[in-house]
């Protein structure tokens, strides 16, 4: 029996152009032994666009996506647009529009990929990363020239929904949970995320957890990242601790995530964190592995597990034999990288 999915693609900016292609030609591969066939719609919704027309993305844009499957983003940004321009204008809309409040970021020390830890065999974590309020909230401003005022929301769903996820998760996995807090500092949202995090947990009695500072987990991220299961984060936290986890994993290149609307009701959005690299964009050399496995969460997402696993096995043995790109430590070029890949799909 085939199935037909109907993705949004966003290119976006710099290497997000020569990233995209390399997943959809991942997904295309897969889905062909699997009876899945993709069907893509590609928008130009990028900083160049925001350059010619005002707009990351046309008023209507929302609307134009609601009734696709999935969401397959590349990267945004480029100098001379301001980042809160492209972050605003694009990213953080699609993300409330779609209710996709679970910010997801597996990861993973490959075989043959070298951490800037002397020993991070073994390291294999999650980050669940709140990811519709918290701290990157709308509420705020200027007063003159001399004050900005930044305030966090935090509600009881909010935080509620993001912890039930993180502890689900952790039940099929090794059943331990990391909370970042830093309440001893942060007198109001904190400790409010604190007691609603334990009032979760109580449902979960399987998974043993603990609430650890941000500055401590940050250590620990280094000093034993190999402790680490699911770490439950709230949007700030979990922004920081994500990439923080991708330098030790060997590469940020490698790294992707997914925003997850869990219900299903609207479209969720996958996207590698590497961001649009201006500086080597166009030089295949680009590492398009952080958007292949974006593209198999996707398939994961999607309902297609075995198909995903052929993607992440196919990651895992072709870093084991050697074949790397420059942010690696290896000499192959994106394009020759993706060929390879393909080959032993």
């Amino acid at each position: 029996m085939s199935t037909t999915h109907r993705l949004a693609l966003i290119p976006g900016d710099g290497i997000g152009q020569e990233v995209i292609p390399p997943a959809t030609a991942v997904l295309d591969a897969v889905g062909r032994r699997h009876g899945i066939t993709f069907t893509y719609d590609t928008l130009d919704w990028s900083c160049e666009r925001y350059a010619h027309e005002g707009a990351m993305m046309p008023a209507d844009g929302l609307d134009r996506i609601a009734g696709h499957d999935a969401i397959l983003l590349g990267a945004v940004g480029w100098p001379g647009v301001p980042d809160h321009v492209s972050l605003w204008g694009l990213l953080i809309p699609i993300r409330r529009r779609f209710a996709q409040y679970v910010n997801l970021r597996p990861i993973a020390v490959f075989d043959g990929v070298r951490s800037p830890l002397a020993d991070a065999s073994g390291v294999d974590f999650v980050v669940v990363r709140e990811n519709s309020e918290g701290e990157y909230s709308e509420v705020g401003g200027r007063v003159g020239t001399d004050l900005a005022l930044q305030e966090a929301v935090f509600t009881r769903t909010g935080v509620s929904r993001i912890a039930d996820y993180a502890f689900a998760l952790a039940e099929q996995r090794r059943k331990h949970v990391v909370s970042a807090t830093k309440s001893n500092g942060i007198i109001h949202s904190m400790p409010f995320w604190d007691e609603i995090v334990a009032e979760r947990a109580a449902r979960h009695p399987d998974v043993a957890w603990r609430s650890e500072h941000i500055d401590a987990l940050a250590a620990k991220l280094v000093l034993d990242p190999r402790s680490i299961d699911v770490i439950v984060a709230s949007n700030l936290f979990g922004d920081i601790l994500s990439d923080l986890a991708a330098a030790v994993a060997g590469s940020i290149g490698i790294a992707p995530s997914g925003n997850l609307n869990p219900e299903r009701e609207f479209p969720s959005m996958f996207e590698p964190v590497h961001g649009s690299a201006p500086d080597i964009a166009g030089k295949d050399l680009a590492n398009p592995l952080g958007a292949i496995w974006s593209a198999a969460m996707l398939l994961e997402h999607l309902g297609h597990a075995e198909a995903a696993e052929e993607v992440t096995a196919a990651m895992r043995a072709q870093l084991a034999e050697g074949s790397r790109t420059k942010d690696l430590g290896g000499d192959v070029g994106t394009t020759e990288f993706t060929a390879q890949f393909l080959a032993r799909l």
